[in-house]
């Protein structure tokens, strides 16, 4: 990968004589008093209190051929407002001026400043040439009104420039209460000297969108939030824009370009575009996402063409994250809710050609055996996930190409990551499900009431309040509980063998009492599951909970079946 990496102070950065610009379509400027503030305190801890050296302005990632010209692929809110910031000082310095407080000396700092890291204005026109570029939404009032100092307007303004504006006002307020007090021009030229020296960046620069992309996907990987969304976006709109001869068709792209993202999130929104190409085509990682786009959509048509079918599928990826979205039938709705407490994502691609391509009936099967499956590979087998995503891919693809049709043969297809009654019953026979966690408590409590339902046939509500999880060797265990040594107790009481599903007012009423006064609780159970370890125990210990769960691996290989997969 082409990119340089290094450490730069603000002043490094803007004082060199190059030239930053926010991509034409890079998202607007965004950021709001919240913000403001968190950087003002950040600036009085290293300027004013000198609680620290310096102050870490996080990654800033730069693209540029040839070294002078850099657009901001990530960094432009930080670089927008440290600009604005510094314009609040040349306006402070520059009402000293048209007050007659040391005019040629204010005059001198005001030009320096402005010189050093914002730009120069031309002398005979008074038209900026400024360091720092914006994108098409906000460079007008940045140019024409906050960097020659001229006053801006506020009406007939969008709200992003509203918020540049604000900005400015806020920080020139702070500064003044501050530091403009004494009508001392030195001391306002001195916050800017010491601070442009003590705020850092890791500054990345790439060489092409490309790379851009994959430094995006490594910083991500370490937990660096950044908008890839963006590159991907400047992507697509410099495609078309290259093309069009009528601007309305770019604003017209935009309008629905925001919309998807509105629906999806910007953070959510790469995830989103992943699934939806993996739906339609062979398998991409998050890595190699934006190369493989970049080759298959390089003309205006096909940009449309995939805004589109992401149109198309948008409403569904988002309803798969919420069980209660009018889209599914009520009985997809329990399957969807299983798969998001379950936490599956990788069949999203499949779903997703399901949907374009099932009836109602249809989908509800396909459903039905994505939950099971994903509750023997995924819930109780714990098995590698990145190979189960390549199968629900290429299955996605095949639907999508009409390689296979109709839900027998998808299900058919699924064989592969169908793990066989016995792996199955191996791995329940041994699940261990730590009941502190909330959402492996909801599934305790799920794979607890879908026992009791094929044992007694009664279905009972597995959410509901009136209902507790049973652990019959307690957590925290008091005296009759000696037959368990420190070890067997930490190895045994989150065994799927030691829970059972409990009446919650008679779980609270047994506590940590030993088994015998408990045995007499379970007996009188409305659970079937329960009354069973009081008529079939006369202890608990360590073999009696492995063979209680080795009888639930053989109920829960009956539940959770596909017929067709064997």
């Amino acid at each position: 990968m082409n990119f340089n990496t290094s450490n730069q102070s603000y002043r490094q950065l803007m004082g060199n004589g190059l030239i930053y610009s926010v991509p034409r379509f890079q998202r607007d400027y965004s950021w709001t008093d919240q913000e403001w503030d968190d950087l003002w305190q950040d600036i009085l801890n290293v300027v004013e209190l000198k609680e620290d050296p310096a102050h870490y302005m996080g990654y800033l990632v730069l693209q540029s051929n040839d070294s002078k010209n850099f657009d901001i692929i990530d960094g432009q809110q930080r670089l927008t407002t440290l600009s604005l910031l510094i314009i609040a000082v040349l306006s402070l310095l520059n009402e000293f001026i048209e007050k007659g407080i040391a005019p040629e000396k204010n005059k001198q700092r005001l030009d320096q400043l402005r010189n050093s890291f914002i730009g120069y204005l031309d002398p005979v026109s008074l038209v900026p040439r400024s360091k720092l570029n914006l994108n098409r939404n906000n460079d007008s009032l940045f140019q024409n009104y906050l960097v020659p100092l001229v006053k801006a307007p506020k009406r007939n303004l969008k709200a992003t420039e509203h918020l540049m504006r604000k900005a400015f006002e806020w920080f020139k307020d702070k500064i003044s209460k501050k530091y403009a007090a004494r009508n001392d021009g030195a001391e306002l030229a001195r916050l800017i000297d010491q601070l442009v020296d003590k705020l850092f960046f890791t500054v990345i620069t790439v060489t092409d969108q490309l790379n851009a992309y994959r430094v995006f996907e490594t910083l991500n990987a370490r937990g660096v939030k950044l908008s890839s969304t963006d590159l991907l976006k400047n992507h697509f709109f410099s495609v078309v824009h290259k093309e069009i001869e009528d601007e309305n068709e770019l604003y017209n792209l935009e309008r629905r370009w925001e919309q998807l993202v509105g629906t999806m999130g910007s953070q959510s929104f790469p995830d989103f575009l992943r699934a939806h190409w993996n739906s339609k085509n062979k398998f991409v990682r998050h890595s190699e996402l934006f190369k493989r786009i970049r080759e298959k959509v390089s003309d205006r048509g096909e940009v449309f063409t995939l805004m589109r079918e992401m149109e198309q599928d948008a409403d569904v990826y988002a309803a798969l994250a919420n069980p209660e979205d009018e889209l599914w039938s009520y009985e997809q709705k329990q399957y969807i809710g299983l798969l998001k407490m379950f936490g599956v994502r990788q069949l999203y691609p499949l779903l997703l050609a399901a949907y374009r391509t099932f009836p109602e009936q249809e989908m509800v099967s396909l459903l039905r055996a994505l939950t099971i499956i994903s509750f023997r590979y995924n819930v109780i087998g714990s098995l590698a996930a990145g190979e189960q995503e390549r199968v629900y891919n290429a299955i996605a693809f095949q639907l999508s190409t009409n390689k296979i049709e109709g839900v027998g043969q998808t299900i058919k297809a699924l064989a592969t990551i169908y793990p066989s009654d016995q792996q199955f019953a191996t791995a329940f026979s041994e699940k261990v499900l730590r009941t502190n966690q909330s959402r492996k408590k909801r599934i305790v409590k799920y794979i607890l009431f879908s026992i009791e339902s094929h044992l007694s046939g009664t279905n009972f509500d597995f959410d509901s309040s009136s209902y507790n999880i049973e652990h019959i060797l307690p957590e925290n265990p008091q005296e009759g509980w000696g037959q368990f040594s420190d070890n067997e107790h930490r190895q045994s009481v989150y065994r799927l063998g030691n829970m059972i599903p409990l009446n919650a007012s008679v779980n609270r009423d047994i506590g940590n009492l030993d088994f015998a006064a408990k045995k007499a609780a379970f007996a009188k159970s409305e659970f079937e599951v329960s009354q069973r370890i009081a008529t079939e125990n006369d202890a608990w210990n360590p073999e009696r909970i492995a063979q209680h769960q080795r009888w639930m691996a053989r109920q829960a290989t009956a539940i959770w079946r596909i017929a067709q997969l064997g």
